[in-house]
């Protein structure tokens, strides 16, 4: 952040401006659980903390209020440099990611920073990536044939390829017209070249197949490549241009993965063919519920008393059990009666 600006803090309408917002989150580094969180004012930090659990008992690495940093007694020397970088609009784990040596502070960092992979269908287009991961890795390209193979899609084979072309070329190929010549500077892109293959034809992946298929293509590679590494995967609206039994099918496949590294899956859907106890445990089942001020709250299927571990989710959702449904007036009904 620059000197005058602020970090983004979403404040609900009805708060007053100087409300404070916190941010607390506990994740896992190389089999070792960290608790970190901040909070802001104004758009401007309040106070800070990173902690540790080796060996299952609580360690502090830092805490901060305004601009004082209280490191924990093993990293009382470790953050000179780190504190000459502090201001009001920085967050202290990433001066002290840039400024020390400090192997906690930079796994903790890390973890924020590669480990966490966020998916938006209507800003992300992962295709590009996902061939260029089939292209260099052929166990991957493979494997992901099979997935499609078990979904049911009639997809017999995919064949891939991503080439190095310059604009120079492109400009011949398509044959523009001199004037248009000038737009372009000198320089490479990838092209991509996707067929899927079926038993008795093939098609073009970019301009031929149904947006399903083309999200599996987007998904599945990436999906993969984290289940691998052991990253955590965030995805809005999961179901988006895909059949709920293949959605079912892709978490399944995330669920079964036989992999060494611990790798997660968050994502939002408005699909309550998803509310099945054979997929989730209730503790893996969350709801946002919209107040009568129009705040949100969000709150876990285990905290609900009564709730069986075997029952219906899906039925219970839908007749209103669990909250977290709209509430239509009764007027409504009118435009569909008349």
């Amino acid at each position: 952040m620059q000197p005058g600006q602020k970090i983004f803090q979403a404040i609900h309408k009805l708060s007053p401006i100087d409300a404070l917002s916190e941010f607390q989150l506990q994740f896992v580094k190389n089999d070792i659980r960290y608790a970190y969180g901040f909070t802001l004012v104004k758009g401007l930090v309040d106070s800070e903390y990173l902690y540790f659990f080796p060996n299952g008992r609580q360690i502090k690495i830092f805490e901060r209020k305004n601009l004082v940093i209280i490191p924990g007694d093993k990293y009382k020397s470790g953050f000179g440099l780190s504190k000459d970088a502090l201001k009001d609009n920085r967050l202290f784990l990433s001066c002290a990611a840039n400024f020390s040596d400090i192997k906690e502070i930079e796994e903790a960092f890390k973890f924020f920073s590669e480990d966490i992979v966020i998916y938006n269908p209507n800003v992300n287009n992962w295709t590009e990536y996902s061939i260029s991961l089939m292209q260099n890795d052929e166990n991957i390209r493979k494997e992901f044939v099979k997935i499609l193979k078990d979904f049911g899609t009639g997809i017999k084979d995919i064949s891939v390829k991503i080439e190095k072309i310059n604009t120079s070329d492109l400009i011949k190929e398509k044959k523009l017209l001199e004037e248009f010549k000038a737009l372009f500077d000198d320089k490479e892109f990838n092209k991509v070249y996707a067929k899927v293959i079926y038993d008795n034809f093939t098609v073009d992946l970019m301009k031929e197949e149904s947006k399903g298929i083309k999200k599996l293509f987007e998904i599945i590679c990436p999906m993969l490549d984290i289940l691998q590494k052991g990253k955590i995967l965030i995805c809005d609206e999961i179901e988006t241009s895909l059949h709920e039994s293949i959605v079912a099918a892709l978490i399944q496949t995330f669920l079964n993965y036989e992999t060494k590294n611990f790798a997660q899956l968050i994502f939002t859907t408005h699909d309550t063919g998803l509310l099945n106890s054979t997929l989730f445990r209730r503790d893996q089942i969350w709801f946002t519920e919209l107040k009568e001020n129009r705040s949100t709250d969000l709150y876990s299927l285990v905290e609900i008393k009564n709730v069986r571990k075997e029952e219906n989710f899906e039925k219970n959702y839908i007749v209103g059990k669990y909250g977290a449904i709209p509430m239509l007036s009764a007027n409504i009904l009118k435009y569909f009666n008349k």
